[in-house]
């Protein structure tokens, strides 16, 4: 039977996890999922994800792509069976065959993020946002988002030393919103560098509680220096929530 592409659709509560890449040290998103495709397949199968979350970021859609030999009709019964054995903190929700070139990283042509904060304290949702004591200006926190729109060099907001060959992002949405006591923010670009969306909201959160002005953006995006920028907000407010593809890259 010959080898074809498929791409998983998953989500994940990535609290237990170091993050989606494979490590030696450390436990990861792809790490559980290759050892159940192992078990399920009896063969060793690389996956390639979309993206790679840091350690206690969330994911409510994230894909990955593979290649094996599975019948049709056995699709269904794989995403089951994954469920079955997988932890609950992972999700898979399908099974799709590909083109045989298609690459979940490289063919994905928007991601969004989306990231929680609190303003009261909540035991029953703390590890999903991240709780402020102090509520922001919501309309300064906006102004300075739309500044964002403007630029594509987001080395500023970039983890230092990483080894990426561009800094440039297409950022097509940015934007806060409030109801009652959640705050969220929304991002939406082509691409994101490392703590990118983090270190962002660090920097809006900054504005918005006015320990610098709102037209320190400009200038940190120009300076393109981490330093300039805000500090990271944790990450476990953070939530991918997603991703996507060229509708002609799936085979129906």
């Amino acid at each position: 039977m010959e080898l074809k592409r498929y791409f998983i659709e998953f989500s994940y509560d990535g609290l237990a996890f170091h993050g989606w890449q494979r490590q030696p040290n450390a436990l990861s998103v792809q790490e559980v999922i290759e050892d159940g495709l192992l078990k399920l397949l009896k063969k060793k199968i690389p996956i390639i994800g979309a993206g790679r979350t840091d350690a206690g970021v969330h994911a409510r859609q994230m894909f990955a792509h593979f290649n094996a030999s599975i019948k049709e009709e056995c699709l269904k019964d794989l995403v089951f069976l994954l469920n079955n054995y997988l932890p609950k903190s992972i999700n898979i929700i399908s099974l799709e065959n590909v083109k045989e070139t298609a690459h979940a990283r490289f063919d994905a042509i928007e991601r969004s993020y989306e990231y929680y904060i609190s303003t009261v304290k909540d035991p029953f949702n703390n590890s999903f946002h991240y709780f402020l004591k102090n509520i922001p200006d919501i309309n300064l926190m906006n102004q300075a988002s739309k500044i964002l729109l403007n630029y594509k060099d987001f080395k500023c907001f970039s983890k230092s030393n990483t080894d990426v060959k561009t800094f440039l992002c297409d950022i097509k949405n940015a934007s806060w919103s409030k109801k009652e006591s959640q705050i969220v923010f929304s991002i939406t670009s082509n691409r994101f560098l490392r703590n990118m969306v983090r270190s962002i909201v660090g920097t809006l959160l900054e504005i918005g509680l006015k320990k610098r002005p709102i037209q320190d953006m400009k200038l940190i995006i120009e300076s393109k220096d981490r330093s300039k920028a805000g500090f990271s907000v944790p990450a476990k407010g953070l939530f991918l929530t997603k991703i996507i593809y060229p509708s002609n890259i799936f085979l129906k």
